[in-house]
């Protein structure tokens, strides 16, 4: 069973940073792409971050390069979002994402709110 469970949300000031993990089970990590979303209340699930099953190829979301990166750890089934200089309309949920022989799995999602 694909299990994608997120952690490291919270509330921040503008300016401030975060980073967020994906722990991942169930599935063999290292053979999937991986996608960060995020969701703000009242408005449409964003693909904020992608990366390769090998790390090398990313992408992003362009209201957030050179903010945001998105990287990941095979060995330890982990991938994270490192989030800097974060502004109010970064707040949202933000959720971890893969696709398993066709099927879409999704985490929980953790929230981050920037907010003075």
């Amino acid at each position: 069973q694909v299990q994608l469970v997120e952690s490291g949300g919270g509330l921040v000031q503008p300016g401030g940073s975060l980073t967020l993990s994906c722990t991942a089970s169930g599935f063999i990590f290292s053979q999937r792409f991986m996608y960060w979303y995020r969701q703000a209340p009242g408005r449409d699930l964003d693909l904020v971050a992608r990366i390769s099953p090998d790390g090398v190829s990313t992408y992003s979301l362009n209201s957030v390069k050179g903010r945001f990166t998105i990287s990941r750890d095979n060995a330890k089934n982990t991938m994270w979002l490192q989030m800097k200089n974060l502004r109010p309309e970064d707040t949202a949920r933000y959720v971890c994402h893969t696709v398993v022989d066709g099927k879409y799995s999704w985490g929980q999602g953790t929230q981050v709110t920037v907010s003075s």
